[in-house]
């Protein structure tokens, strides 16, 4: 591949500022109430062209996670976002509630985040199903292109260590609060190797369980098109064809990166037709004045189109550590110097979750963490396979609120109870030796 191919992205991008300029100028007046010519069929399908020609063509920024209130007890309250530690690569957020009026002692939840292409806002309605029920803090994963290369490098290993570094962040109050951790999807063997790696050492800041969702733990069961693509070509190929260097103007220019847009690209590609149809759908929607159908589709993609870069070194690390040599579940992986013993793990409770229908982390891949694990309680580990959903439908969706994030609380409700003595009966689960 073109080594400046992301230079050319970044000219064009600019090259059609002007246009894109009109084109929202365009559909501005067009859609003014009081331009007669705006309500006609014809100045209908201008506006509506114009707006697509806009959405098309931008660079869509990080999106907002807009929780602004929450339901504890059956009473409203206030939500701010707090950043409570931060990296060159990672911040945490705290989603901070006004619990003044309603005191009440809930456990931490530390949500990683994947970092895989999109920011952490893609977990929104996994945020917000969890906020009723414990102080939740969230990865923020920085985009690469915005971090200056003078900062340094970040790989698999920096990831390992962000998440202990937050371990102790988290755990340094002393108030005796659990922390529970839930990895979503590519978290999930960076945080299964942190919380092996501590215990292994005796840490006692570890979380005392974690929850692990569509994670490509061993990629050898049931693989899915992304695991045979990178076993095939092997993590050269992906050196040679997929890293880049971040053009001018950005902040870390000059720094080898897998571009977020090509990440973008293989995301639709898997599913080319649906997101075409998706937008002549939404072309017809503006045409036809249907607001609400336009909102649905402008609140999903902004949110899937927005996307960030990975340094190269990452990126590549993961490429090779999960999805062609399988160090996990092989027992090889390392960080730093250390040997990953998944065997060490012995006071963390582990869930994991899986969705039937996951193309991308296909089913078992995720199960497998209980393999690794042999050394955890029996009653502290328990695995739930939801039917009928895809990999987004995972952590978030209807039957994440409904079936899976009500099973999660149960697991953290049973793993309060047994080690920290809570009085509140135990909930029935589905236990997996």
């Amino acid at each position: 591949m073109n080594r400046f191919s992301y230079h050319m992205y970044e000219m064009t991008l600019m090259s059609l500022a002007p246009a894109r300029a009109w084109s929202e100028l365009t559909s501005g007046v067009l859609k003014n109430p009081a331009n007669p010519f705006g309500q006609t069929h014809i100045g209908k399908r201008l506006a509506a062209s114009a707006e697509m020609f806009e959405r098309m063509t931008r660079r869509y920024g990080k999106p907002h996670f807009g929780l602004d209130t929450t339901l504890i007890e059956g009473a409203r309250v206030a939500v701010s976002e707090e950043i409570v530690w931060s990296a060159p690569f990672c911040s945490l957020i705290h989603f901070k509630r006004d619990l003044a009026a309603h005191p009440v002692k809930q456990p931490k939840l530390l949500i990683v985040a994947p970092l895989s292409g999109h920011y952490a806002t893609l977990l929104r309605g996994t945020v917000e199903a969890f906020l009723p029920h414990y102080e939740v803090y969230i990865t923020d994963w920085a985009d690469a292109r915005s971090v200056p290369l003078a900062v340094g490098s970040f790989d698999l290993d920096d990831y390992i260590d962000y998440l202990i570094e937050i371990c102790h962040e988290l755990n340094k109050d002393g108030s005796g609060v659990g922390l529970h951790t839930l990895g979503v999807c590519q978290p999930s063997v960076p945080l299964l190797a942190a919380v092996a790696r501590m215990e292994a050492e005796g840490d006692m800041a570890g979380p005392i369980s974690m929850t692990l969702m569509g994670g490509p733990i061993d990629t050898r069961e049931s693989p899915t098109a992304v695991n045979t693509l990178a076993q095939e070509r092997g993590t050269n190929w992906f050196r040679e064809n997929c890293i880049q260097s971040v053009p001018f103007p950005q902040p870390g220019m000059g720094r080898a990166v897998y571009p977020g847009y090509m990440q973008l690209s293989g995301f639709m590609a898997m599913n080319y037709d649906r997101h075409v149809d998706a937008h002549k759908e939404m072309f017809q929607h503006l045409v036809k004045g249907d607001g609400d159908m336009a909102e649905k589709h402008r609140e999903f993609y902004d949110e899937y189109l927005a996307v960030m870069d990975l340094t190269a070194e990452y990126y590549l690390q993961t490429v090779a550590t999960v999805f062609v040599d399988h160090s996990l579940p092989k027992g090889t992986m390392m960080h730093r110097d250390h040997k990953v013993d998944t065997k060490a793990i012995r006071r963390c409770g582990l869930m994991t979750v899986e969705g039937e229908k996951d193309d991308i982390s296909g089913v078992g891949q995720t199960y497998a963490a209980h393999t690794l694990c042999p050394n955890i309680p029996a009653k502290h580990k328990t695995h739930y396979l939801q039917m009928g959903v895809g990999h987004y439908g995972v952590f978030n969706g209807s039957r994440f609120r409904a079936e899976i994030a009500p099973r999660i609380n149960d697991f953290i409700a049973n793993i309060e109870h047994d080690m920290r003595g809570s009085k509140a009966p135990k909930k029935r689960l589905e236990v997996v030796a």
